[in-house]
């Protein structure tokens, strides 16, 4: 059933129509203000040519049927099929430039949307559903098609053929025009509220059958029909569902039958306007105006016929309005997100990067009242390599994070050879660093795709060499297509292992100053952990690199190790030194690293 009526919640969030709404919706309209104005004039003409028909039945009985005039006949009946053909074509024209519209302002609004999408910070994407961001670049603006295609025009053309109708009516006689356009409203009240009526029952059932549909889950899963079992409640079971069911089934046959005879009523209504309007008319004709005719009187309840479609469309356009005017709203509540970490308006410029960071008294807060990271202060110098460790939800992907500017720190500067990085260009800043996540994302193509996003114009022994780097190359050289081997989506055709070395190969092909590998081995079995190892080992010897780790030997192998605890650097040093101390390093390495060294021996 067409949605006619507007739904609780859609009452409760009724958008406020101000001026500035208005304004920013029809600037969309703008840019195409051409085209709108061919379309507009294609509906007004249309509008004429498809009443003419009506219009001219009038001339074939009066002067083709009444006054046996062939020729008359004929040429009243071929202008009529010229009228209709000829509205059809413009309709045709009409809906050409009414789509062409709506798909370049559909086209300018996801280009839009996708650009401003793409500067949004870590903190939006953390914080709001990868459903609902979907939901605003797809279904959200392609209801703008509908709402140039159908709403706007439809307003349009609904308003044209009504005047055009009613002056049409009032030509020919004014008193049966006044009965039209008093009787009309009336015949659309029985299809509002019948309408309303079957919306409601329609909800009601739609309820219940999400209540029947939540039944079947719970007891026919194969954990929820266990418990069923060993509880013995299946007979409490079917009397729930029993119930339900015979629930649904009163609601459907209510629903069916309001609208059954919701049609008799207004069958029967509709016959009675142009009854009324035959009766009034032949009144006049025969005792007050010999100037009416019958012709005259067939055209005026034809008008009367072809004003119901367009009076009830337009008592029905408020619901359609306050959804479209919804769904501008909702747009426009992600376009007015503010852009959170942001290009310097004057950028410094990088030159010839190292790769050194610095953090100064950095403090960071993903919401104000909880403060992840307090008062972190290191110094990573070119060339060499920091180890940062701890427990878990420490903060140490939280550090990592700051320097590419994923986020903005709270407190503090970090620094990146030397200046804040707030200071430089977002795309020079992030050139400049390779991380290699835990979580390794591959795009659904081949391995070359994947490799060359990080440098479409690589070329292929540049691909080969980084993949040798990487400790992948054997395993792409042994496959049957080699580079070109399909990885499936999210490079699920792959284990876990070649993703990951493919992971590091690309941002090897990226040739970083600095590279960060974000505890890229923790998921990972004893085999693969070994191999992305011992590609990992060579790379950090000759690169200024940062690990989050959980393996003995990667720690070992840097210049200085961070411990970081409940957001704070409680210890730094190097192994050794760390563990004279006896402080959180020794716990870690008593309760995870030496565990972890004892797997992969074993």
């Amino acid at each position: 059933m067409a949605r006619g009526y507007l739904t609780d919640e859609e009452k409760k969030n009724r958008p406020k129509v101000t001026g500035a709404l208005l304004k920013r919706i029809f600037g969309y309209l703008r840019p195409y203000w051409k085209q709108l104005g061919l379309v507009l004039l294609c509906i007004t003409v249309s509008s004429v040519f498809s009443l003419f028909p009506s219009i001219l039945t009038g001339k074939i009985i009066d002067e083709g049927l009444i006054g046996r005039n062939m020729k008359a006949l004929i040429t009243f009946i071929l202008l009529s099929l010229g009228m209709t053909l000829g509205a059809n074509l413009i309709g045709v024209a009409e809906s050409y430039l009414n789509t062409w519209v709506a798909q370049h302002i559909s086209y300018d609004m996801r280009n839009q949307m996708f650009r401003h999408l793409q500067k949004m910070s870590q903190r939006f994407f953390t914080s709001t559903s990868q459903g609902d961001i979907i939901t605003r670049m797809t279904s959200d603006i392609s209801g703008v098609e509908s709402i140039v295609t159908g709403t706007f025009t439809s307003i349009l053309s609904n308003v044209l053929t009504l005047v055009v109708a009613v002056v049409a009516m009032f030509q020919k006689n004014w008193i049966l025009a006044l009965i039209g356009l008093v009787i009309v409203p009336l015949f659309t009240l029985p299809t509002r509220m019948a309408g309303k009526a079957r919306w409601k029952l329609a909800g009601e059932a739609q309820a219940c059958n999400d209540e029947i549909n939540g039944i079947l889950n719970e007891t026919l899963s194969v954990s929820g029909q266990l418990l069923v079992k060993l509880f013995c409640r299946e007979k409490d079971e079917y009397r729930r569902y029993e119930e339900a069911n015979g629930r649904m089934i009163r609601l459907n046959i209510r629903e069916r039958m309001a609208g059954r005879w919701f049609f008799v009523v207004l069958s029967t209504l509709t016959s009675i306007g142009p009854m009324l309007l035959y009766l009034v008319g032949g009144v006049l004709m025969m005792r007050y105006d010999a100037a009416l005719t019958v012709g005259d009187i067939t055209v005026l309840v034809a008008l009367l016929g072809r004003m119901y479609g367009p009076v009830n469309n337009l008592l029905n356009m408020q619901v359609e309005w306050i959804r479209s005017m919804a769904m501008f709203t909702r747009i426009f509540a992600y376009f007015d997100m503010p852009v959170e970490i942001q290009d310097p308006e004057q950028p410094t410029v990088l030159q010839n990067p190292r790769g050194e960071v610095r953090f100064d008294h950095v403090s960071f807060a993903y919401e104000p009242e909880r403060m992840v990271l307090r008062d972190i202060s290191f110094e990573l110098k070119s060339g060499d390599c920091i180890a940062i460790v701890g427990p878990s939800g420490s903060g140490k992907s939280t550090i990592v994070n700051l320097i590419p500017r994923l986020w903005d720190v709270t407190k503090g500067k970090v620094l990146f050879d030397g200046k804040d990085v707030r200071t430089l260009s977002l795309e020079e800043l992030r050139s400049a660093i390779g991380v290699v996540t835990q979580e390794t994302y591959l795009f659904n193509g081949t391995i070359r795709d994947n490799l060359l996003y990080a440098r479409p114009d690589a070329t292929e022994e540049d691909m080969i060499s980084a993949c040798r780097k990487a400790n992948i190359w054997d395993f792409i050289s042994s496959q049957p297509d080699g580079l070109d081997t399909m990885v499936g989506n999210r490079g699920l055709k792959l284990s876990g292992g070649e993703k990951q070395r493919i992971s590091i190969a690309r941002v090897l092909l990226k040739d970083p100053a600095l590279l960060i590998f974000d505890e890229a081995t923790s998921a990972l079995d004893s085999i693969s952990e070994n191999l992305i190892q011992q590609a990992i080992n060579p790379l950090i010897e000759s690169r200024t690199s940062i690990l989050i780790a959980h393996r003995l030997s990667t720690i070992l192998a840097a210049d200085e190790i961070l411990v970081v605890k409940d957001g704070e650097i409680v210890e730094k040093g190097q192994h050794r030194q760390l563990m004279q101390a006896g402080g959180t390093y020794q716990e870690l390495y008593e309760t995870q690293f030496m565990k972890a060294e004892q797997q992969t021996e074993t």
